[in-house]
């Protein structure tokens, strides 16, 4: 991969640094329909779990981000901002906004918060994701999801479902191009459901998925869009993830140590074309730039990583996701998911053996497919995950001395993509 160096570590220099003060999330089982509860209630939630796990006064919070995808057509509210001031009656009257790009929308939101602090614009931002998607039938959500794609041009092409068919594509030019098979997928299933028995969170914690079971089609396991399965896919889920973000200075003025805290040391953000067929599937190299964007600015290379939050919303997007990042050489990613490097340790069972020369798990709370897949809130998901992981409050799935770790969060068929770095001395 390459790594594009010096003028992004000259202009980190320049920026005010950025920590994760505190974090906190939903339970992603939750349905909150069923619970007479609305996606305000997912806002207000996360929000303040993270500002109690920050132990800050709220009235130090100087502004927020929400990131949400479609909450206007899942749940016909929009104007999310305007929840935030009912997490606590000190947020009343701070500037808000929303950020929106598919998948990518809560990743938008913590880049937005870190850039206003790396600015000097503010020294402490609340960045909350989420979404409500059990609202309608899986036929009408699968629609309003068809908007994060080419829609007037891709719907006509592929039909209901879009999105598992877009994928089924990738897929398909994937094995096609490197001789992978759909049994190959079937270890990125396994294995995130795996980790997400150790995640008292995930939305499928109680699911037994063996890798029989995943990758042979079964009425349990049938097929979506071939080459994918049910098991293939991340799922329909409502949740909510929510940060504190404060600057170095901040830090200092209220004596904590910074040592201790997660610190955002590079990131990338880039915007392919909207229709698949106009991108370079799959190797996808408007996303890698984001990537090289991001090892760039850290000074890093993906060796450097401990551990890594991928967007798998389906299996084949963790594959080519490690080709993008640069922790497998192209046409090599179905190889080290087969190889166990990505899997968690204690997970390693029967069906994943061997010495590995490189360990990096990957989606060690489940990823989309086992964690859940609350469209808006997934990328600040991910950074949650990635803060518990730095600080040793990942319990059972906690990674052994992580000191650095890669988020990649994207919307769309590879549209929008956005990495980002995270870590602690």
């Amino acid at each position: 991969m390459k790594v594009e160096g010096s003028k992004f570590q000259l202009s980190t220099l320049l920026m005010e640094p950025v920590y994760i003060l505190g974090a906190g999330r939903t339970d992603f089982k939750r349905n909150m329909k069923k619970e007479g509860k609305t996606i305000r209630n997912l806002i207000t939630e996360a929000g303040k779990k993270a500002l109690d796990d920050a132990k800050t006064d709220p009235a130090e919070i100087q502004a927020a981000a929400v990131g949400n995808f479609n909450a206007g057509q899942f749940t016909k509210q929009l104007h999310l901002g305007a929840f935030i001031p009912e997490i606590d009656p000190k947020l009343h009257g701070i500037p808000t906004m929303h950020t929106e790009a598919a998948c990518a929308s809560g990743a938008l939101s913590v880049l937005l918060g870190a850039q206003w602090i790396m600015g000097g614009f503010c020294d402490s931002v609340l960045v909350v994701g989420a979404e409500q998607q059990k609202t309608m039938s899986s036929l009408d959500g699968s629609d309003v999801l068809g908007a994060a794609a080419d829609y007037h041009i891709e719907k006509p092409e592929y039909g209901d479902f879009m999105f598992p068919k877009l994928f089924g594509r990738i897929a398909q030019i994937y094995i096609d191009k490197y001789g992978a098979s759909e049994e190959d997928l079937a270890w990125v299933a396994y294995k995130n459901y795996a980790h997400a028995r150790l995640n008292p969170l995930a939305q499928m914690r109680e699911a037994d998925l063996t890798y029989d079971c995943a990758s042979q089609l079964s009425d349990k396991n049938p097929s979506v869009a071939p080459p994918l399965k049910v098991s293939d896919c991340s799922q329909i889920t409502d949740g909510a993830a929510s940060l504190v973000l404060v600057s170095g200075k901040y830090l200092d003025r209220i004596g904590r140590d910074k040592s201790t805290l997660p610190r955002l040391l590079g990131f990338g953000h880039t915007t392919d074309y909207l229709a698949l067929e106009k991108k370079d599937a799959p190797t996808f190299s408007t996303a890698r730039k984001a990537a090289e964007k991001a090892f760039g600015m850290a000074g890093l290379t993906p060796r450097d990583i401990h551990g890594a939050e991928v967007h798998d919303c389906f299996s084949i997007t963790e594959i080519v996701a490690y080709e993008i990042l640069g922790l497998a050489e192209k046409g090599k990613g179905a190889e080290l998911a087969k190889s166990g490097a990505t899997a968690l340790p204690q997970v390693r069972g029967e069906h994943i053996k061997g010495k590995v020369d490189w360990e990096i798990p990957v989606n060690a709370g489940g990823g989309l497919i086992g964690d859940g897949h609350p469209v808006g809130a997934t990328g600040v998901r991910q950074v949650v995950e990635a803060y518990q992981q730095l600080t040793s409050q990942a319990g059972k799935r906690q990674i052994e001395g992580a000191k650095r770790y890669l988020t990649f969060n994207m919307g769309g068929s590879l549209t929008t993509s956005v990495a980002m770095i995270w870590g602690r001395d």
